[in-house]
């Protein structure tokens, strides 16, 4: 008999199994928690065992950094599986666990950093809508050779996509290999180079919801000056194990979830956001890059302006309903 759990995240939980991944009643399920997630993750394995039986739950002690690889077994439960959901501390978006679950076919959602409050408010959604949000933005920056972002607290970088391929994080992953963040809603890539000043006035770990800007300098793709003390030790731990590759600019993305109507401090939710965008620091190898980093660090942007191709782009709007 499953354990009990607060009922409130029995809804989320069942969107998540049964909208965005689909799970099939003769398919298996590999729910990958840790000690700080348990009961998100226990209530995604009642919501899967209420579909299938074969199920497994698996918890570890949380990584020491976003990015961190997870126990071998975790890891090989994971390839097993045909549906991984992964709430846990530290993502697990940019590692070889979770790109080798995916090229073994499996659909994989993660939910980095989430808490219950963001699991629930982030699953009331109709994803078939963020779908369509994520849509109209590829389309609007799919062919651009070059990409521009400013913003009133003072970004002006220009990214080259290069033969990079945009992706968009729709929260509709049925098909096999496929792979999604829950809460969903973001369309990004990871750029061949980059240039500029990017300025984060929204949401970064460790901080959560800023009160202080955080100014980033980009030369060449690289990230060569970081204003704040505590977010420059995070990418100089990365350093120690990887070199300059810790300083490597990751992504660029923009968040196309309607139904985020606030930045609330996590990056999981916020980075979804309609009207933001986000740009990250370190790995880049699990969305079309060639990095491999012990990290992976977003940064939310309020009120962007974007530019493809010298031209602004219609973002999506956050809707109060």
């Amino acid at each position: 008999m499953s354990q009990s759990t607060d009922g409130t995240l029995d809804s989320a939980a069942e969107t998540a199994v049964d909208q965005c991944l689909a799970l099939g009643v003769d398919e298996s399920c590999a729910v990958v928690t840790d000690d700080e997630r348990r009961p998100i993750g226990q209530a995604l394995y009642d919501a899967a065992c209420a579909v299938s039986d074969d199920v497994v739950l698996l918890r570890y002690p949380p990584g020491d950094q976003h990015g961190t690889e997870p126990p071998a077994p975790v890891a090989a439960a994971m390839r097993g599986a045909d549906v991984v959901f992964c709430p846990t501390t530290k993502s697990l978006s940019h590692t070889r666990a979770r790109s080798g679950a995916n090229e073994a076919g499996a659909r994989v959602a993660t939910l980095p950093g989430i808490t219950e409050d963001v699991f629930r408010t982030g699953l009331d959604a109709d994803y078939r809508t963020i779908e369509r949000s994520c849509e109209t933005v590829l389309d609007a920056v799919a062919d651009a050779e070059e990409v521009r972002v400013t913003s009133p607290a003072g970004t002006d970088i220009t990214f080259e996509p290069g033969e990079r391929e945009w992706l968009a994080d729709t929260g509709i992953v049925h098909e096999p290999g496929a792979m999604s963040n829950l809460p969903a809603g973001e369309v990004f890539v990871s750029p061949e180079t980059a240039n500029g000043t990017y300025v984060v006035d929204g949401t970064m770990m460790p901080h959560g919801l800023l009160d202080k800007e955080i100014e980033f300098t980009v030369e060449d793709g690289f990230v060569t000056d970081i204003s704040d003390r505590e977010v420059r030790e995070q990418v100089e731990r990365g350093a120690e194990e990887v070199g300059d590759d810790a300083y490597n600019l990751a992504e660029l993305g923009i968040g196309t979830n309607i139904a985020v109507t606030e930045l609330v401090g996590s990056v999981l939710l916020d980075e979804k956001a309609a009207g933001t965008v986000h740009i990250a620091i370190g790995d880049d190898h699990g969305i079309g890059g060639d990095v491999q980093a012990p990290l992976h660090l977003d940064g939310i942007l309020r009120d962007p302006t974007v530019y493809a191709n010298g031209e602004a782009i219609d973002l999506p709007t956050p809707s109060a309903a």
